[in-house]
């Protein structure tokens, strides 16, 4: 078996290195403090061809697979993980419009995100649906030629930036996830306004938003996809926006380490350095390990979807352990680095918020499981 990446892979995760390290890593801190979204680096990594690695070049994309979408990810969440998680619903919000699209839409609205030209922005959540999207209230009335929507979506990533919105709303009158739409809507549509921006433990330089609705007017051709399938077509998006966690997660994990080797090898106790205690030398075991599984699985999940095969339990076992690992390793980085770690001036203690995250976006730890759970209960042969 071989796991070996090909010329291009390796190109691409070189391409996004060297980007990370000279974009957004000297002011990660200072976006982080001051809460500043990177609207002009974000531009950058758009004509690089990084929020649309998995779209056709027809479309306007770079056709570089999931593969190479994770590996660069990778890349950009160790420099700087806010960065990274804007990177990935911007990938996020192509996979309705590529899967579910007409053409007309995917001429509009497709060639833009995939280049960088627009940024796309994917609304599930609401204030009292988060886990339960069947459970959705958001409601779309059909007006004939136009929908008109009233509701509010919380927790929307770069949404106050965002040039449209993969919107999932309640068209039907279906109780639970049968009554789902898909429906697009573009910036300063009338009855779309911004509602409160979060004051967030982590991934500050991440701008997360509420989206507001108010007789909003909706175009009956913005519709993504058939009536009735928005459910479907969530759950196709967030198949790919885990893999895309997974990465985010893995780019903070392997950031833990290199901080943690670094200051073991210098910080000095007892008369030598702190990386000759065992205490110490398990911590950095645990989390070279843990990274190495992590990576697999990953990589796996993106692989089988490259090859157009069912990832659904690959992704939801890729972003549990990932972001559970993420979660471990950002403490034990911080405890190795001591008093120190809890301070500002070190990056331990910016992994150690981001992290938090990326067991609970995206779906949780505790869904992540129900998934995996469902996805073999159905399986007569796994393995």
């Amino acid at each position: 078996m071989s796991f070996q990446l090909t010329a291009e892979q390796k190109m691409v995760r070189f391409m996004a290195k060297d980007f990370a390290k000279k974009e957004l890593e000297p002011a990660a801190a200072r976006r982080d403090k001051e809460e500043i979204f990177p609207l002009d680096v974000v531009k950058k990594m758009g004509q690089l061809g990084l929020l649309g690695m998995m779209v056709p070049v027809e479309y306007g994309g770079v056709a570089a697979g999931a593969v190479s979408y994770c590996l660069a990810l990778q890349e950009i969440a160790y420099a700087c993980a806010s960065t990274a998680v804007t990177m990935s619903v911007a990938n996020l919000s192509t996979e309705p419009l590529l899967k579910f699209g007409d053409e007309d839409q995917k001429a509009r609205y497709l060639v833009g995100l995939a280049q960088g030209e627009l940024l796309g922005c994917f609304a599930l959540t609401e204030p009292g649906a988060g886990s339960d999207p069947g459970s959705l209230s958001i409601k779309a009335e059909d007006k004939g030629d136009h929908y008109l929507v009233n509701g509010t979506k919380t927790f929307i990533t770069h949404g106050q930036y965002a040039d449209i919105v993969n919107l999932i709303v309640r068209t039907g009158p279906e109780k639970g996830s049968k009554g789902l739409s898909a429906i697009i809507v573009e910036k300063g549509a009338p009855g779309f306004s911004i509602g409160t921006r979060e004051d967030k433990m982590g991934l500050r330089a991440s701008n997360t938003v509420e989206l507001l609705f108010d007789d909003c007017r909706v175009p009956k051709e913005n519709l993504l996809g058939k009536t009735g399938s928005g459910f479907k077509i969530a759950m196709t998006a967030l198949d790919s926006g885990r893999i895309g966690i997974a990465s985010q997660a893995l780019g903070i994990t392997r950031a833990c380490l290199d901080e943690s080797l670094r200051y073991a090898r210098e910080r000095k106790q007892f008369g030598k350095a702190i990386s000759s205690f065992q205490a110490i030398q398990w911590m950095i075991a645990d989390m070279a390990t843990g990274i190495e599984a992590a990576s697999l699985l990953t990589l796996s999940a993106a692989w089988k979807k490259d090859q157009g095969m069912s990832f659904t339990k690959e992704a939801s076992m890729a972003k549990l352990f990932a972001s559970e690992l993420a979660n471990k390793s950002a403490y034990l980085a911080l405890q190795i680095h001591g008093g120190y770690g809890y301070l500002k001036d070190f990056k331990v203690e910016r992994l150690y918020r981001d992290a938090r995250a990326t067991s609970i976006y995206e779906g949780t730890s505790e869904i992540q499981r129900l998934v995996i759970a469902r996805e073999l209960l159905k399986d007569q042969d796994y393995g």
